[in-house]
Formats: structure tokens, sequence, C-alpha cells
């Protein structure tokens, strides 16, 4: 889920800040541009390594203590990097604002042109993420997770969308179009392997269910 209101802080790590680079500008008109996660047959490997839990508590859980968005570059922060980085024709303003472009949703399928309509949606929700092992991070490290762009974990979808997702696991809430499980599934898992994270074992059966779509 996000916020709309651009929100300045401390940039990313240069590892990061070099993985940017890489991906913006490379969307195309029919698809969002996060990075791509491993393959499906390392996504099941993955899925196995992460460890059986069932989901803590959301006791003290608040999103500021998962600082975003923060400054990336100059006046842009993270949503509206990725709003530039997946997105269509972007021009943006002298604040980093879009001004024009399109933005198509994985999610639902829906295309659109106004960047009010669009969420940047963590693809392992913070409150999740809380649940699963962040609880106990530093908030250093929540503010790495908040605004990763080194990994598949940021998606700019459509906003109702991204509010019905909520805090929900695979098992909870996917995406309406089948044709997104494979990719959805291989981005939630390798988010939650590469951060150390735990899934319980209704969590870790949607996801195998997803993979077979692949």
């Amino acid at each position: 889920m996000s916020r709309r209101k651009r929100i300045t802080g401390h940039g990313l790590l240069g590892t990061v800040l070099m993985a940017l680079t890489l991906t913006v500008g490379l969307a195309g008109p029919a698809a969002a541009a996060p990075p791509t996660p491993p393959d499906t047959a390392t996504s099941r490997t993955h899925l196995s390594a992460i460890t059986t839990s069932p989901e803590g508590s959301s006791s003290g859980y608040s999103r500021s203590l998962f600082p975003h968005w923060i400054t990336i570059s100059g006046s842009c922060n993270t949503r509206e990097t990725v709003l530039k980085r997946d997105g269509s024709n972007v021009s943006v303003g002298s604040d980093c604002y879009p001004t024009s472009g399109s933005w198509y949703s994985p999610y639902d399928g829906a295309t659109w042109t106004s960047p009010s309509s669009i969420d940047i949606d963590h693809m392992v929700p913070l409150a999740q993420a809380w649940r699963s092992g962040a609880s106990s991070w530093t908030t250093s490290r929540r503010q790495q997770f908040a605004n990763d762009l080194s990994l598949s974990q940021l998606w700019a979808v459509t906003d109702t969308v991204n509010q019905a997702k909520g805090d929900k696991d695979p098992a909870q809430w996917k995406p309406s179009r089948t044709a997104i499980w494979c990719l959805y599934a291989r981005s939630w898992i390798d988010v939650k392997y590469n951060y150390s994270l735990t899934a319980d074992s209704a969590e870790k059966s949607a996801l195998s269910s997803m993979l077979n779509y692949c």
C-alpha cells in the first residue's frame, strides 16, 4: 500500500541506486517493470528454504516504522521513481511528479492516465513483513525494505486493487488476472527469501499452487 504525498529522507545504498539505473525507462505499455525475480525452479527451491512459521502478532506495528517514501535522486522519491520506471511516455515536472503518461496495472489489466489512480504496492506488505520477522529489524533495515528497488518488491497498480489486497498474503488474496500469478508468486517468494522472512503453511501452499501457472 502507499501514500501519494512526497516524503523526503535519506537516499538508498549505492547498490540499490545502481539497480535503479538499470531499470528506469524500461517499462512498456503492457507490463510493469520491477526487477525480474528468479525462474520457477529457483523459486520453488527458495520457497522450500523459507522458514515455515505461523504469523506473529501485529502488536506494535505502525507504517511509520518503515520510513517511506524516501528521496532517491534529486527531487524524486521512491513512489515517483517507480511511476517513472513502470509507466509509458512519462513526463515529470521540476518536482518529479508526473505531468503525463500512462500506467498499466498488471494485477487487474487496467490502464490509467492519472498518477492519482496508481498506488505503489509493496509486494510483501509492510504489516505482513512485520508479522513475519520485521518486528525485530532495525529502522534502517525496515526503511530499506519499504523502498527496495533492487528486488521485485514495488509495483505500480490500480489504487483500489492495492487497497483490496491490504496486508493479505497469497492464501488470503490473489490478483484477479491468473496470467500474473506465476510472476506474483515468484516475486513474493524472492522478497521473503532475500529478507529471511517466514511464511505460514497456508501461504506456502498458495504460493506453490500459483507457481503451477508458470
